[in-house]
């Protein structure tokens, strides 16, 4: 079984005991969706920590969007409910990167794409960037983000 699976199955008996609402139902949810994940497909298979890391992020995403929605709609208790919940996910996630350590990244990933192509990338070799960026990212910054500074640096 994958360490973080575990770790959150443990921390969620620990919270059914202590009575921590917003953190057991953000992590009962979290470990259906990982469940969900690991039997879709043509068979079922057990997830790797980075694949968890994923799932985790494309939940703490679904909080972020609710609770812009909530507020929009002027449910400012239902979208600080689920600020509270993707907070308890985030805390399982790694560091995201700040932009420097997304700039070095990048930059590593434009001279791999040099070395393949011999000579400079640029915009139309975008795509391989992106694959080698996020190779190196994984997960620890938005997508957006990525492509942002990989957009940036080909220019």
């Amino acid at each position: 079984m994958a360490d973080l699976k575990a770790r959150l199955r443990t921390d969620l008996a620990a919270a059914i005991k202590s009575r921590e609402t917003t953190r057991m139902a953000s992590l009962r949810m979290a470990l259906a969706a990982i469940t969900t994940e690991e039997v879709s497909g043509d068979a079922a298979r057990e997830l790797t920590d980075l694949e968890v890391e994923r799932v985790l992020n494309r939940e703490v995403k679904k909080r972020r969007e609710a609770a812009e929605a909530f507020d929009g709609a002027g449910r400012t208790d239902q979208a600080q409910a689920e600020r509270d919940e993707a907070a308890v996910l985030i805390g399982y996630l790694p560091k995201p990167l700040d932009d420097a350590e997304l700039d070095k990244l990048v930059d590593q990933a434009v001279a791999e794409v040099t070395e393949q192509l011999g000579q400079a990338p640029g915009q139309r070799q975008m795509g391989q960037v992106m694959k080698a960026a996020n190779a190196r990212v994984a997960g620890r910054a938005d997508g957006g983000r990525v492509a942002a500074a990989v957009r940036g640096r080909l220019q």
